[in-house]
């Protein structure tokens, strides 16, 4: 004898699988937001621990939960990459905050972050995608990026997409002097190109 069809209470108990993508970060992401930068801290050498010693988890929750829900400008957003299981990933784009920064012109990407177990599976490209097309849609004609000047994998990454140091570098440390971090700014034109217009 066949066996029975499923039942309907069976049917909706199957989750429905979800495609890796991006979007807009959830309020109720923001802890795992957090817990995501702080393990990419951990692989920062002095500079992330010294970051992880003056902030803790709870404290940086309730800042990306502020982030999340009530950023200072509306073109401040914080993007996640998601898997089947939540972010795997998260960006921020925003206004250029640079001395230099034309405004309306300069967008910038902050944090790029992608958990070392995701890294390899795409996330960063649609992350970096999605962070391109935010700017882009929020009026912004080029973006800028700043990263260690010893961060080669992400160096590569961002140059492979069509990125390129423009000359401006910078340090950043603590009061005390003891941490220091050399960082080097990439840019690259967003314009819009004309089939893109149509």
């Amino acid at each position: 004898m066949p066996a029975p069809p499923p039942s309907v209470a069976t049917i909706a108990t199957v989750p429905a699988p979800v495609a890796d993508s991006v979007r807009l970060a959830l309020s109720s992401e923001a802890g795992r937001v957090a817990v995501l930068q702080r393990r990419s801290w951990e692989r920062q050498g002095e500079a992330g621990a010294a970051a992880l010693a003056v902030v803790d988890l709870e404290t940086m929750t309730r800042e990306w939960t502020m982030a999340i829900t009530r950023p200072p400008l509306a073109q401040c957003r914080v993007l996640v990459a998601v898997d089947a299981d939540g972010p795997v990933g998260f960006a921020t784009t925003q206004p250029g905050t640079d001395a230099d920064a034309e405004p309306g012109v300069d967008g910038e990407v902050g944090e790029f972050v992608v958990d070392a177990p995701a890294v390899g599976r795409g996330h960063g490209s649609r992350l970096l995608n999605a962070c391109v097309d935010t700017l882009r849609a929020d009026g912004f004609t080029r973006a800028t990026r700043w990263l260690g000047a010893g961060d080669d994998g992400m160096r590569a990454f961002l140059v492979s997409a069509g990125w390129a140091p423009d000359g401006a570098h910078r340090e950043l440390g603590t009061e005390d002097g003891v941490t220091r971090l050399r960082q080097v700014r990439l840019h690259t034109d967003i314009t819009a190109a004309p089939e893109d217009a149509r």
